[in-house]
């Protein structure tokens, strides 16, 4: 299969879409599985935080992992560990079996993702790689939108063990479509070997660089804005806007379309926008987003479809400026650009785990505590790009 055909992008984005699947899948189902495990609220909402920090350490090692082995061969491990951790979570007997399970599915969760990138590296750099990466992006903006409703569905069919069987049959489908299409994108001689010492140094150079940390920080953050509206759903859609378990699409479609057309616009306009332009329209489109939201929370009763609106518009401005911010911090390492991702997505979910953990019960209590969030990691994320600038003493190539 020739590496640049859609069917490349097409499984990038399935792989990458793991994430989102284990995390939003299963969200309608909170109230019944408290129930059937006899369980607290609280304690099913640490199914998400036990999934969430192993999937943050665990990132941290795919891309050395795939630097070694090669893309390959850890995609197809990962997917069919997915499988089996989530046939775990579908037998769990109680709430701490199921701990386990997603703790297990973290660990291979995001393999996907942070190999992928490093896939669309060895392939393409410049206009062409932002193409690629804007086409991932677009396919695969549209798990976390139906992922819920897939949930709603099968838990309306047959409960919520259901949903995770549906999770292990996914798990299968991506090992067999790895090994049938995915091709090997790292030669031998690329290959970087898993010396303990020489690791650790390339780990410390990565995670110390001031510029690499500032632009890996301002994806993160301006991300987990949106994200912690992910986090917090169950209690967005079913108390704040008084919907039903089946209702979740009101939330994840309008914010995935968003993001879909953030994608398609940055790769539309790859050649004729400079790096820094896409970034900087990204940016105001969310600032306008997120002072919306604030008017929206503060003055109105929530809604539909005053409430979700402004969070549409904000995953539009995210996903317009996420291409280029994405691949400048893979460019600082061009040698380790599998640890690179690994380094930038660990910083990402490691601080979706804190929020998830920590920071989403105390900001759920109401919508104007949530927009409130949002703008703070919005500014944060901003500040961060800003100081990228000014280390760095450049623009991003144009």
């Amino acid at each position: 299969m020739p590496v640049s055909s859609p069917m490349l992008a097409a499984l990038l984005a399935a792989l990458s879409a793991v994430g989102p699947f284990a995390i939003d899948t299963y969200l309608p189902a909170f109230a019944q599985m408290a129930a059937a495990l006899g369980a607290t609220q609280l304690e099913i909402q640490q199914t998400l935080t036990a999934y969430m920090a192993t999937f943050a350490f665990m990132v941290l090692w795919h891309g050395a992992l795939a630097d070694r082995y090669g893309r390959r061969t850890v995609l197809l491990a990962t997917s069919g560990m997915f499988a089996v951790s989530s046939a775990l979570c579908a037998l769990a007997p109680s709430v701490e079996w199921l701990w386990l399970g997603r703790a297990i599915q973290g660990l291979c969760g995001g393999a996907g993702m942070v190999v992928g990138r490093a896939v669309i590296r060895d392939l393409h750099e410049g206009p062409q790689a932002q193409r690629l990466m804007s086409r991932v992006m677009v396919i695969f903006a549209i798990a976390p939108a139906i992922a819920p409703m897939v949930g709603g569905g099968l838990l309306a069919l047959g409960g919520w063990r259901t949903i995770f069987v549906f999770l292990t049959l996914f798990g299968v489908l991506l090992t067999w479509l790895t090994w049938r299409y995915l091709p090997e994108t790292l030669a031998e001689a690329a290959r970087q070997p898993l010396h303990p010492g020489e690791l650790a140094r390339a780990y410390w150079k990565v995670l110390t660089h001031p510029a690499f940390l500032l632009v890996a920080s301002a994806v993160a953050l301006k991300f987990n804005g949106f994200f912690l509206y992910v986090l917090s759903a169950p209690v967005f859609v079913m108390q704040h806007l008084g919907l039903a378990a089946t209702d979740f699409g009101w939330l994840f479609v309008p914010s995935v379309a968003g993001m879909m057309l953030g994608s398609m616009l940055s790769g539309r306009m790859a050649e004729r926008w400079t790096p820094r332009r896409a970034i900087a329209i990204g940016f105001a489109v969310m600032i306008f987003a997120a002072g919306f939201n604030l008017l929206v929370a503060a003055l109105l009763v929530p809604g539909l479809p005053w409430s979700v609106v402004p969070i549409a518009v904000f995953t539009f401005g995210m996903s317009l400026a996420m291409p280029a911010l994405t691949l400048l911090a893979l460019e600082i390492f061009p040698a380790r650009r599998g640890l690179a991702s690994s380094c930038q997505s660990f910083l990402q979910v490691g601080l979706n785990a804190l929020t998830a953990g920590a920071l989403a019960p105390l900001l759920w209590q109401s919508t104007l505590s949530l927009a409130a969030g949002m703008s703070l990691f919005l500014a944060l994320g901003l500040l961060a790009y800003l100081g990228w600038e000014r280390v760095t003493g450049l623009r991003p190539p144009g």
